[in-house]
């Protein structure tokens, strides 16, 4: 009897490759990191050709480190980071060119000219996502216009193009299937998410082909048949593929209107499940597709931060003022309470809510007596402060109190940081026990579509632990009337 779902969570700095039981439990994880390219302007790339030789890899490593036969592996799941673009040759399936990854900035300038155009609404409007180099559009006309082995084969209509997870899909299948889920096309800027297709205007607005793009079906479909290279003694289906801030929705079981969780990595997504409702927010937050399920889809408002975690990476590699992400939560405890200094890391522009790709890092409010500890402690509650600001925005758009927050990722791990999470932001904080949500999404949709798991318990042995809010409200807004303030200073670019 075939037991086991595997999923693999392809993210932003390293591909996890995880195994689930008949019964939802995580048996096992394997790791592998893939290099982050970065090169004197600031691109941001990935290597596509690594990411799907670790894919591989990660997959054999953890069927391995279980102990368990492959013939035991009942389907296959993916989530993945999600605006990092790819583009490649349907003959060859080689890149044309490495992934631009969905931090790197290099399309302002394509983004700048649609402006001018008069053309950010009109996107806008069919998308639900407010025009920024952050989104794969912009990233793939760069390409065709920066590429030109790109725009050759586009002329002969063999050019493919997608976001992660169709390229993991088409080399899984052997390149038979180009295919791609309702959440990941929604965060292209290419979907028109009232019509649910592939957008006609945008697509000619962007200069991209409608034959490269992948076809958009369910979450929990059928996405291929793949022996994982040859692992398996027989191909099992790809039958669940979701975003990984959707995956991780999923995970958290915010299933229901109104439901919401933050997702910590390299950076965050806050994502607040709507419904059949679609909200038009005024104030830069991005109307997305939850997913696509039992035929049907369901929208989400959601709101996406450059750098949270990574900040942390920052702190490590660049500054050198810890030797471990670990160090920072005893450092924060540490530090003067009453310091004044903020952190606002803009190091490749800001997110959402406020969608400036000019904006650059700015450490302001230091002192005389500011030293390593504080400027740690600033950098962890910056993470803390930008979730916040996408919270009340949430709040006061759909009229939601949000009494809790689902969390996951790896810097939940940090209780000084979950503390002043719940604190700032004036709202329980639950964190369950197992934050490989992500993946875990991906690995539950796909055992639900294939009939190993039942959808209606499935999530029910799900143990949380939370924190709650015991800031008093007069230090709380002396807090944010800070951080506001600071971001002010980072808006005008002073």
């Amino acid at each position: 009897m075939k037991k086991y779902i595997l999923a693999v969570d392809q993210s932003t700095q390293g591909t996890k490759g995880m195994l689930f039981d008949q019964i939802g439990d995580l048996v096992a994880r394997a790791d592998l990191p893939h290099a982050q390219l970065v090169n004197e302007k600031g691109w941001v790339s990935h290597d596509p050709e690594e990411i799907y030789r670790n894919t591989l890899g990660v997959c054999r490593n953890v069927i391995a480190k279980a102990g368990i036969r492959p013939e035991e592996i009942a389907a296959f799941g993916i989530s993945n980071q999600r605006e990092t673009s790819l583009a490649w040759s349907r003959a060859t399936g080689r890149p044309v060119c490495p992934a631009i990854v969905w931090q790197c900035a290099r399309a302002a300038e394509i983004c700048r000219r649609h402006e001018e155009a008069g053309e950010a609404e009109m996107i806008r409007q069919k998308t639900g996502l407010p025009l920024s180099p952050y989104f794969p559009a912009s990233k793939l006309q760069w390409i065709m216009e920066n590429v030109p082995e790109a725009a050759q084969l586009a002329g002969r209509g063999e050019l493919a193009v997608g976001t992660v997870d169709s390229w993991l899909v088409w080399n899984l299948t052997g390149g038979r299937c180009h295919r791609t889920d309702y959440s990941n096309a929604s965060r292209t800027q290419l979907f028109n998410i009232d019509t649910l297709t592939w957008d006609p205007e945008l697509l000619k607005t962007f200069g991209i082909p409608q034959s490269a793009m992948p076809e958009v079906v369910m979450s929990d479909s059928v996405f291929g048949m793949t022996d994982l290279g040859g692992l398996l003694p027989a191909p099992v289906p790809i039958a669940g593929v979701l975003g990984d801030s959707h995956a991780a929705l999923f995970g958290q079981n915010c299933r229901k209107k109104g439901e919401i969780k933050a997702t910590y990595g390299t950076g965050s997504s806050v994502m607040m499940h709507t419904g059949q409702t679609r909200y038009d927010s005024a104030d830069g937050l991005a109307t997305s597709l939850a997913w696509g399920m039992h035929g049907k889809v369901e929208y989400v408002l959601e709101g996406n931060l450059n750098y949270t975690g990574a900040s942390i990476t920052w702190l490590k590699d660049q500054v050198g003022l810890i030797a471990s992400a670990k160090e920072t939560e005893q450092l924060s405890r540490e530090a003067n309470p009453e310091d004044r200094a903020y952190f606002v890391p803009a190091f490749t522009g800001l997110g959402a809510p406020y969608w400036d790709p000019d904006a650059t890092g700015l450490l302001t409010g230091i002192t005389r007596t500011t030293g390593r500890k504080e400027i740690v402690k600033a950098c962890v509650e910056s993470i803390a402060y930008q979730i916040t600001d996408l919270i009340a925005i949430m709040r006061r758009e759909t009229g939601d109190p949000i009494p809790v927050l689902h969390v996951d990722g790896g810097p939940t791990a940090n209780a000084y940081l979950m503390q002043f999470q719940a604190d700032i932001a004036d709202t329980r904080v639950q964190i369950p026990a197992l934050q490989e949500l992500s993946g875990m999404g991906a690995a539950y949709t796909a055992g639900i579509s294939s009939g190993l798991y039942p959808e209606d318990t499935i999530f029910d042995h799900i143990h949380t632990t939370g924190y709650e809010s015991g800031m008093d409200a007069s230090t709380r807004q002396k807090k944010y009337d800070g951080w506001k303030e600071a971001v002010q200073r980072t808006l005008f670019h002073m």
